[in-house]
């Protein structure tokens, strides 16, 4: 079949219904080996435990259409593992990696007239998550839950592309100490919508976070891990157990390291060495690199050096080798590239 009749030029970030999605369900203690459905509606119990306990967690990742035509994912291994992390905190029974793998494989296989085609700057996003489906009203984890992987054709994350983003410094917490936030829990990001719609509303693309305990570490913004460049070229990021581990950031962090041939450090990164740097981005699956050109603190701007109308150079090549590595024109570290055949 022939590619769907897409404008994969101007695709926003949303969603777009695709024809199939996989779907396993755990009971009686196992998961069962699951099905790809064109069924695209969720059936539950007005007492499903997700509905009234927030008992879910997901994941992201992406399809591409490498240079030379093959359709391959970027690392779900590491997706599987942060997955079963995830399940683990939220007392949801873990869902087997290799199945993850071959879930990933069939579901892209199903949608493949919607991968786009290389050189669109389009991607297919990939949904994995998992939810409690029986009915539970005493404050307990589900005993049965769902497992579904969907997919949806998208354009950047943020509009506008590389245009460097305004951020400001959040009043609120993104996560306690010892908390969720290491997880990809459904939860997190219930608590940022308020914030993150307050920032919009401000005039600010997104938020920064910091520690909840002291209020002087960098943390992260609401969907995305911050990365910086010192003056002398070293890629900087924040470390924190309330971070969560994006596998773009370590990424990232390889690519600077082994192919650009640059000093990396993950460390905490207080907030008052912010005005020293001279690049600033935000890393996801969903973005890639986001280049930052301001952030704002109660009304006192940070301006970087890289300033407000293109990516840093160091943030540019970081970018450029990894979207290199993924699109299939720069050779990739052994077990990057996950084939869909």
């Amino acid at each position: 079949m022939d590619k769907k009749n897409i404008d994969w030029a101007n695709l926003g970030f949303g969603y777009v219904q695709t024809e199939k999605r996989y779907v396993s369900n755990f009971k009686n203690g196992a998961w069962d080996n699951g099905v790809v459905t064109e069924d695209a509606n969720i059936v539950l119990n007005e007492c499903a435990g997700v509905l009234q306990y927030a008992q879910t967690v997901f994941e992201g990742l992406k399809a591409y259409t490498t240079e030379d035509g093959r359709i391959v994912t970027f690392r779900p291994d590491l997706n599987a593992d942060r997955l079963a992390e995830s399940c683990k905190r939220l007392e949801i029974p873990v869902f087997p990696k290799e199945q993850f793998l071959e879930s990933i494989k069939e579901v892209v296989k199903a949608n493949k007239d919607y991968v786009p085609p290389y050189g669109s700057g389009a991607t297919l996003y990939i949904r994995p998550y998992i939810f409690g489906t029986n009915p539970v009203i005493g404050v307990k984890p589900a005993e049965e839950y769902q497992y579904r992987v969907f997919t949806t054709p998208v354009g950047p994350y943020f509009k506008g592309g590389v245009k460097p983003l305004t951020l400001k410094v959040s009043d609120f917490d993104r996560a306690a100490p010892h908390g969720t936030g290491h997880i990809k829990a459904g939860l997190n990001y219930a608590m940022s919508l308020h914030a993150i719609v307050t920032a919009h509303e401000e005039g600010y693309d997104e938020n920064m976070y910091l520690d909840a305990a002291t209020r002087t570490k960098v943390e992260e913004t609401g969907g995305a891990n911050f990365l910086f460049v010192t003056k002398d070229n070293t890629v900087v990021t924040p470390k924190s157990n309330s971070i969560l581990p994006s596998i773009t950031r370590r990424s990232l962090m390889v690519v600077a390291e082994k192919y650009l041939g640059l000093k990396v450090e993950e460390r905490e990164v207080h907030f008052d060495e912010i005005k020293d740097f001279a690049e600033c981005g935000l890393c996801g699956t969903a973005a890639v690199i986001s280049p930052v050109g301001k952030i704002v603190n109660k009304g006192e701007e940070i301006c970087f050096p890289s300033g407000m109308s293109e990516m840093g150079p160091t943030t540019k090549k970081l970018y450029e080798t990894l979207t290199g590595i993924q699109m299939g024109r720069i050779e990739a570290p052994e077990g990057w590239i996950f084939e869909i055949k």
